[in-house]
């Protein structure tokens, strides 16, 4: 069989218990993603990113780091990074107020966001992980409370050109990134955590809006996460668990080359297809089907983590039973995202010059 670690799942505490280590050793589990429960200071958290790395020196290790209120660290001298609209807003402010600098709020913008990428990645790899789930290149439209201030700004065109920028400043520091989420959840107010949310407009809307910063940043995009969302005019799954959204369009239309993530499985948005309540193995292999390389199952770490074993075990029947088939170029994508140098060490990193720069250049 192939080789093909499709699995991202989390770890229940601070430090890595046995049955943490028996599930990342499982060949089809590819990493890890941590939550503000695995922190408690920038040692422990190096000590357990050390700790996974010897388990499998392969797996990636996650986070959800993206500034504003999704920063999973943000005590012991880590950076509180602005919400990404903050961004947005100094691009608009055309180097007027209180914050003026020489040059326009568009260019001063732009540099903003590859310092917030730089610091962001920097500070992330200095504690031994490889990489966040960032930016969002969701459009703010104004319904969507999940994700609001999370989003650049409203208009494509500067989401694409900010995004770039943050990307950049992650690339510095040694960094892949994620584009989320596909192809846009910033139209819809349902959250879907707890909602099935539904977009009604039709595929060229989308294309034309929300999905523009995709087709704009193809040649740099090292990975996408699509929503949880479903577009009825374009298919009745949620994107994340859509053929057409992500071979017909993703791939092919917008030649993305990249990893394709799903979203959390755990997720009110993943549990219904066709209308169906589906378990976490039934939904991971719909999604694998559909053309995603890897699949998050989040949470689920949690007490005696039956949920974990249960998907491990049931993907692995499917496989077996040819539901789905391991996928080689998956696999590639996978390890393309681990970082290819070495991080900067902590007390190094503080005295750096370009970061020491770039903190003076956020908003």
């Amino acid at each position: 069989m192939t080789q093909h670690s499709p699995l991202i799942i989390d770890v229940a505490g601070t430090t890595l218990s046995a049955d943490d280590r028996r599930r990342l050793a499982h060949p089809l589990v590819g990493g890890v993603i941590l939550f503000a429960r695995n922190w408690q200071h920038r040692l422990q958290l190096l000590e357990l990113t050390a700790a996974i790395k010897a388990v499998r020196d392969d797996l990636l290790i996650c986070v959800d780091h993206e500034g504003g209120r999704v920063q999973r660290f943000r005590t012991d001298g880590f950076t509180h990074l602005p919400p990404m609209r903050a961004l947005g807003e100094l691009w608009m402010d055309d180097g007027q107020g209180s914050k003026q600098r020489e040059g326009s709020g568009a260019l001063r913008a732009m540099d903003a966001a590859t310092a917030a990428g730089y610091v962001l990645a920097s500070e992330l790899r200095a504690c031994g992980v490889d990489f966040s789930f960032a930016p969002v290149l969701d459009l703010d439209w104004g319904p969507s409370t999940v994700i609001g201030d999370r989003a650049f700004h409203g208009d494509p065109r500067v989401v694409a050109m900010l995004s770039r920028a943050l990307m950049h400043g992650l690339l510095q520091a040694g960094m892949a990134n994620c584009g989320k989420h596909f192809p846009g959840h910033g139209h819809v107010a349902a959250d879907s955590h707890t909602e099935v949310p539904v977009d009604r407009r039709s595929l060229a809307a989308i294309l034309k809006d929300d999905a523009a910063p995709y087709a704009w940043l193809s040649s740099v995009l090292t990975s996408v996460m699509p929503a949880h969302v479903i577009y009825p005019k374009v298919d009745s799954r949620p994107a994340g668990f859509s053929s057409k959204w992500l071979q017909d369009i993703l791939r092919t239309r917008l030649r993305f080359d990249g990893a394709i993530f799903s979203d959390d499985l755990s997720m009110e948005g993943a549990r219904r297809l066709d209308g169906q309540l589906v378990g976490y193995t039934d939904a991971a292999v719909a999604a694998l089907q559909a053309g995603c390389d890897l699949v998050l199952l989040c949470n689920q770490s949690l007490g005696e983590g039956r949920a974990v074993d249960e998907l491990i075990d049931g993907l692995a029947a499917a496989g077996a039973a040819g539901r789905w088939q391991p996928s080689q170029a998956s696999e590639a994508r996978r390890v393309a995202l681990l970082p290819e140098t070495l991080p900067q060490p902590w007390d190094e990193l503080m005295v750096q010059p370009a970061y020491m720069h770039a903190l003076d250049l956020l908003p």
